[in-house]
C-alpha cells in the first residue's frame, strides 16, 4: 500500500493519549477495499473531502487529520486528535465521528462500536450532578437495587388518575414512579396539573411509608419548554426529570444539565434502535451510554437481556459498564477510559420485566440499577400493590440467595405473579 495513495492511514502508529478513539466495523462498497474506505472515513470525519482542495495550507492536514492506525478485518481503529474537537459539545463530536460518513458510497455497512474520550475532553463537560451516590442519599436507598414502576396504560390516564396510580405503587414499596416517554403535555393529562398531582401522592405516600420516594416526571418538549418543566418539577420540590435522550437530542440533554436545577435526570433512549439495533450498522447503544454519563445524566435505560426488548446480556452489561464500571470491564474495544472526577451513571433495567426476571436482573446487574417494571407490577392478577409487593420480594429472595419458588411458599403475591408469568423458579 503506498502511503501516498491513502495520507489518512497509518498503521502501526501509537495513539496519543489526548486522542478520541472511535472502533468502527467497516463493510466497504463493492469494489472498495476496506483500506480505501477506511481512508475515506478518516479523512470525511476530520479534515479531507472527496478531492484535492486549494485551500488547505500546507501542513495543516498532518497536524489535524484523523489517523486509522488499526486495520483487522473490518474492524478499524480511528484516532482523532484533540483540536478537531470543541470541549462540551457532544453534538459537534458526533457530528464528526458519526456524521456524514454514514452516508458515503464508500461503504455499504458502517458501525460505530466503541468511543473513548480523551480525559480533557471528559472534563470539559460536567458529568453527572449526582449519580448514583446522589441518588442512593436521595431516596435513602443502600446496598440493593432501586425498584420502579411506570404508570400504565401509557397515556390516556388524566392527572388525578396518573396520581392514583404513583401512590398506590409507592405506598406498596416502589421506590420510583415515572411517566412514559410518549406523555408529555397532552389534553387528557397536562404537564403541570400531572406534576403537581404526582408530587403530591409521592408525598403521602412517604408520609404513609417513612421513606423517601421519586416520582419521575417526562419534560421532554421544544428546549426552551423543557427547561421551564424542569425548573418548575425544582420548585414544586421534585427529586427527578426525565428526558428522551435520542429523540431530545445532545444539546437538550446538555441544556438541562447546564440548568443545575438539583435534579436527578433520568434519561430515556426511546428511538435508539432505528440505528444500534444492527450488528453491522449504526451506533452500538454502549457509545450512546458512555455519552450520556459524559453530559450529565444520571441514570439510564439500557435494558434488560431478559425482557422484551432486543439485546443480549453482553451487550447490556457493556452499557452498564459504560456507566459505571472500570475502563477493563467496558470490554469495549477502545479500553482506556480515564472518567477523573466524573461520577458513576445508574443503569436501570426496563422493557418487559415481571418479578420471575429479579434474579437474572442481579446476577446481571448487581446491585447498581434501578430494576423497572411496567406491566409486570400492574399486570399483577391481584393489581398495582400486589404486583409491587410481588417484585419486592422476589428482590428479597434473589438478595438472600434463596429461589423464588421456595419464597413463594410464603408470600402470596410472588407466588401469584409466578404463576400468572409461568415461571419455573
Amino acid at each position: 500500500m503506498e502511503p501516498t495513495a491513502y495520507p489518512y492511514i497509518a498503521l502501526g502508529e501509537e495513539a496519543r493519549e489526548d486522542d478520541l478513539l472511535c472502533s468502527f466495523r467497516v463493510e466497504p462498497a463493492p469494489g472498495i477495499s476496506v483500506e480505501q474506505a477506511c481512508n475515506a472515513l478518516a479523512a470525511e470525519s476530520s479534515i479531507g473531502t472527496w478531492t484535492d482542495v486549494g485551500t488547505l495550507p500546507a501542513g495543516l492536514r498532518d497536524r489535524l487529520k484523523a489517523r486509522v492506525f488499526s486495520i483487522e478485518g473490518h474492524m478499524a481503529v480511528i484516532a482523532y486528535g484533540a483540536e478537531l474537537f470543541e470541549g462540551g459539545n457532544m453534538a459537534q463530536v458526533y457530528s464528526s465521528v458519526a456524521g456524514n460518513i454514514f452516508g458515503m458510497k464508500d461503504v455499504a455497512r458502517l458501525r460505530l462500536e466503541a468511543l473513548r474520550f480523551p480525559k480533557a475532553l471528559v472534563e470539559a463537560f460536567p458529568g453527572p450532578a449526582l449519580g448514583i451516590p446522589g441518588i442512593r442519599t436521595a431516596l435513602g436507598v443502600h446496598g440493593r437495587p432501586l425498584v420502579g414502576t411506570i404508570v400504565k396504560p401509557k397515556i390516556g390516564l388524566d392527572p388525578k388518575e396518573q396520581a392514583a396510580v404513583v401512590y398506590e405503587a409507592m405506598a406498596a414499596g416502589c421506590d420510583v414512579v415515572k411517566d412514559d416517554e410518549n406523555l408529555t403535555s397532552q389534553a387528557f393529562n397536562p404537564f403541570e396539573d400531572r406534576l403537581k398531582a404526582c408530587l403530591d401522592a409521592a408525598r403521602r405516600a412517604e408520609d404513609a411509608t417513612g421513606c423517601a420516594k421519586g416520582y419521575i416526571p417526562n419534560v421532554t418538549a421544544p428546549t426552551e419548554v423543557m427547561l421551564r418543566r424542569a425548573a418548575q418539577v425544582a420548585h414544586l420540590g421534585g427529586k427527578f426529570a426525565m428526558v428522551d435522550m435520542v429523540t431530545a437530542g445532545w444539546s437538550a440533554v446538555q441544556s438541562l444539565r447546564g440548568a443545575s436545577l438539583g435534579l436527578i435526570l433520568h434519561g430515556h433512549r426511546a428511538m435508539h434502535a432505528a440505528f444500534t439495533r444492527m450488528s453491522d450498522h449504526g451506533i452500538a447503544m454502549p457509545v450512546l451510554a458512555r455519552s450520556a454519563r459524559v453530559c450529565g445524566l444520571d441514570q439510564l435505560h439500557v435494558g434488560t437481556a431478559v425482557g422484551k426488548m432486543a439485546g443480549g446480556a453482553a451487550e447490556v452489561q457493556r452499557c452498564a459498564s459504560a456507566l459505571t464500571g472500570t475502563p477493563s470491564e467496558e470490554g469495549s474495544g477502545v479500553s482506556g477510559q480515564e472518567w477523573g472526577g466524573t461520577l458513576p451513571s445508574m443503569p436501570i433495567a426496563s422493557g418487559g420485566l415481571h418479578p420471575g426476571h429479579v434474579p437474572d436482573l442481579v446476577r446481571l446487574f448487581g446491585t447498581d440499577v434501578i430494576l423497572q417494571f411496567g406491566g409486570g407490577i400492574h399486570g399483577h392478577p391481584g393489581g398495582t400493590a400486589a404486583g409491587t409487593r410481588a417484585a419486592r420480594q422476589a428482590l428479597e429472595a434473589a438478595l438472600s440467595g434463596v429461589s423464588l419458588a421456595q419464597f413463594a411458599r410464603g408470600a402470596g403475591e410472588l407466588a401469584a405473579a409466578l404463576s400468572k408469568w409461568n415461571v419455573e423458579a
